[in-house]
């Protein structure tokens, strides 16, 4: 199927939308559903990311005839956001944190859900951490936590994990889908518009790309910064309800690294999808789709549900 003229891929009930911030940032995001509680979706951080491509397919439309009003908005350095210098992600997460809070404002959403995959789901740590207040509650899905929990604070320990690595993306179509082949476990999930899609927005974002990722250094550079970074005594101490959904079969951050997470947040409860990779939304998109309604409706999960979702035996339990 055709892209559109915005080079984005067609569905259904999803659209494209546009919001200037209050740092007068042009901001897009993709949006559906016209009344009911607020969601807000944040996509991962690999080249090409957008709030289309990390859920317009499957969990936006589904969510909005659940009665919600889903909102997934295209992250400073992605997608579509706004290429000039002043507005790129100079400071990483902190950025996409202050971002966050500009567009929940920008469109008058006082109070909301939350949930991100992999980059999104840190910035969402980071951010239920700064504004509390503001999350109704939240959904975490295959990220890597340990350093802002305290126990792998310059990231070495990732490595002994053997995920793979990521080899610098050539800037095609053919390329994208060798590297989408590392987040995407079942190949129809990877379709020629969005390999289009996801190319033409990685080179359109290609310098406020590598901004993102200058601005983890500078953190960590930085004692004041890192300190603010750090999430332990933080994030585990809150009492929004939360869950936390890793995919057995993710090769890019082994579910390893999803188990030692739980032992670190028993406040949230987490689940371990068969059949599922780094994108679990993308792979499994009927059961995380059922995960998502039901507990953003009610906060929690059948136990017919959590046993389909491979509800964890560690050390959370449901929060609130």
């Amino acid at each position: 199927m055709a892209l559109t003229e915005e080079h984005l891929i067609q569905h259904p009930g999803v659209q494209s939308r546009w919001v200037k911030l209050a740092n007068g940032a042009r901001c897009h995001y993709m949006a559906a559903g016209d009344t009911g509680p607020a969601i807000i979706l944040l996509h991962g951080g690999i080249n090409g990311s957008s709030g289309m491509a990390g859920w317009g397919r499957w969990m936006i439309p589904h969510l909005a005839s659940e009665g919600f009003r889903v909102y997934a908005p295209d992250q400073p350095g992605f997608g579509l956001s706004d290429t000039r210098e002043e507005f790129w992600p100079h400071l990483g997460v902190m950025s996409h944190v202050d971002f966050l809070r500009d567009f929940a404002d920008a469109l008058c959403i006082d109070k909301f859900h939350l949930s991100g995959n992999s980059m999104g789901a840190t910035n969402t740590a980071h951010f239920v951490v700064a504004h509390p207040e503001r999350v109704l509650s939240y959904i975490l899905i295959a990220t890597y936590l340990q350093g802002e929990l305290g126990i792998d604070p310059d990231g070495t320990a990732r490595e002994a994990l053997g995920g793979l690595q990521l080899e610098p993306w050539d800037g095609t179509a053919n390329g994208m889908r060798t590297l989408m082949a590392k987040i995407i476990m079942h190949p129809e999930g990877i379709t020629q518009d969005l390999c289009d899609m996801r190319a033409y927005m990685g080179n359109l974002q290609a310098d406020s790309y590598k901004a993102y990722a200058a601005g983890r250094l500078k953190i960590m550079a930085n004692p004041s910064l890192k300190q603010k970074w750090m999430l332990k005594g933080r994030l585990d101490a809150l009492d929004i309800p939360a869950i936390y959904l890793y995919g057995k079969e993710d090769v890019l951050i082994p579910v390893s690294a999803g188990y030692e997470q739980e032992q670190l947040l028993p406040n949230i409860k987490f689940y371990f999808p068969d059949d599922t990779g780094h994108q679990g939304q993308t792979d499994t998109p009927d059961l995380h789709n059922r995960v998502y309604a039901e507990f953003f409706k009610t906060g929690k999960l059948s136990p017919a549900l959590e046993k389909e979702a491979g509800v964890g035996a560690g050390a959370g339990t449901p929060a609130g």
